[in-house]
Protein backbone atom coordinates (compact mmCIF):
# COMPACT_ATOMS: atom_id res chain seq x y z
CA UNK A 1 0.00 0.00 0.00
CA UNK A 2 1.15 3.40 -0.93
CA UNK A 3 -0.57 6.30 0.72
CA UNK A 4 0.23 9.82 -0.44
CA UNK A 5 -0.47 12.82 2.43
CA UNK A 6 -2.41 16.15 0.49
CA UNK A 7 -1.40 18.98 3.48
CA UNK A 8 -4.74 20.71 3.83
CA UNK A 9 -5.50 23.83 6.58
CA UNK A 10 -7.76 22.48 9.00
CA UNK A 11 -8.53 22.17 12.62
CA UNK A 12 -9.96 18.71 11.96
CA UNK A 13 -8.28 15.72 13.86
CA UNK A 14 -7.16 12.24 11.20
CA UNK A 15 -6.70 8.86 12.61
CA UNK A 16 -6.29 6.17 10.52
CA UNK A 17 -5.62 2.54 11.35
CA UNK A 18 -4.52 -0.37 8.95
CA UNK A 19 -5.46 -3.72 8.78
CA UNK A 20 -4.68 -5.11 5.24
CA UNK A 21 -6.18 -3.41 2.51
CA UNK A 22 -9.08 -1.98 5.19
CA UNK A 23 -8.53 0.95 6.33
CA UNK A 24 -10.44 2.47 9.04
CA UNK A 25 -10.83 6.73 9.42
CA UNK A 26 -11.83 8.00 12.28
CA UNK A 27 -13.55 5.37 12.91
CA UNK A 28 -15.25 4.50 9.42
CA UNK A 29 -13.69 1.36 7.59
CA UNK A 30 -12.95 1.05 4.13
CA UNK A 31 -12.63 -2.34 2.58
CA UNK A 32 -10.21 -2.34 -0.82
CA UNK A 33 -9.33 -6.35 -0.69
CA UNK A 34 -12.06 -6.59 -3.42
CA UNK A 35 -10.17 -4.16 -5.74
CA UNK A 36 -8.82 -6.11 -8.50
CA UNK A 37 -5.01 -5.23 -10.02
CA UNK A 38 -5.15 -2.64 -12.41
CA UNK A 39 -8.34 -1.52 -11.26
CA UNK A 40 -9.19 2.12 -10.22
CA UNK A 41 -12.43 3.46 -7.98
CA UNK A 42 -12.87 6.98 -9.80
CA UNK A 43 -12.33 10.08 -7.11
CA UNK A 44 -15.37 10.63 -5.34
CA UNK A 45 -16.99 7.57 -5.37
CA UNK A 46 -16.09 6.48 -1.71
CA UNK A 47 -17.78 8.35 0.78
CA UNK A 48 -14.82 9.32 2.52
CA UNK A 49 -13.93 13.38 2.93
CA UNK A 50 -10.48 12.39 3.72
CA UNK A 51 -9.68 10.38 0.92
CA UNK A 52 -8.92 12.29 -2.38
CA UNK A 53 -8.32 11.37 -5.82
CA UNK A 54 -9.13 7.42 -7.17
CA UNK A 55 -7.81 4.81 -5.49
CA UNK A 56 -5.68 1.82 -7.56
CA UNK A 57 -4.16 -1.13 -6.98
CA UNK A 58 -1.12 -0.83 -9.44
CA UNK A 59 1.33 -4.54 -9.50
CA UNK A 60 -1.22 -5.92 -6.42
CA UNK A 61 -0.43 -2.62 -4.13
CA UNK A 62 -3.29 -0.34 -3.39
CA UNK A 63 -2.13 3.30 -3.96
CA UNK A 64 -4.49 6.36 -2.53
CA UNK A 65 -4.24 9.74 -1.06
CA UNK A 66 -5.52 11.50 2.34
CA UNK A 67 -6.16 14.58 3.27
CA UNK A 68 -3.59 15.23 6.33
CA UNK A 69 -5.28 18.31 8.26
CA UNK A 70 -2.68 20.52 9.65
CA UNK A 71 -2.44 23.94 11.52
CA UNK A 72 -1.76 27.36 11.06
CA UNK A 73 2.00 27.27 10.78
CA UNK A 74 2.56 23.41 9.98
CA UNK A 75 6.65 22.32 10.29
CA UNK A 76 8.46 21.52 6.87
CA UNK A 77 7.53 17.70 8.06
CA UNK A 78 3.67 18.62 7.89
CA UNK A 79 3.65 21.03 5.29
CA UNK A 80 5.37 18.25 2.96
CA UNK A 81 4.57 14.78 3.90
CA UNK A 82 6.56 11.71 2.85
CA UNK A 83 4.04 9.04 1.38
CA UNK A 84 3.39 6.32 3.30
CA UNK A 85 4.91 3.15 1.34
CA UNK A 86 3.67 -0.17 2.95
CA UNK A 87 3.17 1.27 6.27
CA UNK A 88 2.40 -2.12 8.76
CA UNK A 89 -1.02 -2.90 10.03
CA UNK A 90 -2.25 -1.06 12.87
CA UNK A 91 -2.32 2.56 14.04
CA UNK A 92 -0.66 5.05 10.93
CA UNK A 93 2.51 7.20 12.26
CA UNK A 94 0.86 10.66 10.35
CA UNK A 95 3.17 13.73 10.58
CA UNK A 96 1.49 15.75 13.23
CA UNK A 97 2.62 18.95 15.12
CA UNK A 98 1.67 19.32 18.60
CA UNK A 99 -0.67 22.09 19.83
CA UNK A 100 1.18 25.33 20.67
CA UNK A 101 1.66 25.96 24.39
CA UNK A 102 0.09 28.87 25.31
CA UNK A 103 2.39 30.38 28.02
CA UNK A 104 0.38 32.35 30.88
CA UNK A 105 2.35 35.02 31.55
CA UNK A 106 1.42 35.78 35.59
CA UNK A 107 0.97 39.14 36.45
CA UNK A 108 2.49 40.64 39.18
CA UNK A 109 0.22 42.71 41.56
CA UNK A 110 0.05 46.52 41.43
CA UNK A 111 1.37 48.17 44.31
CA UNK A 112 -1.21 49.87 46.19
CA UNK A 113 -0.77 52.80 48.44
CA UNK A 114 -3.08 52.58 51.39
Amino acid sequence: MKIALSPTRSDDTLTVVKAGDVLTINGAAFDFSALPDGATIPAGEIPCEWIIGPVERVAGRLHLTLILPHGANPSEAVAFPAALDNPPDGPLALPFDPPPVEQLIEEEPADVDA
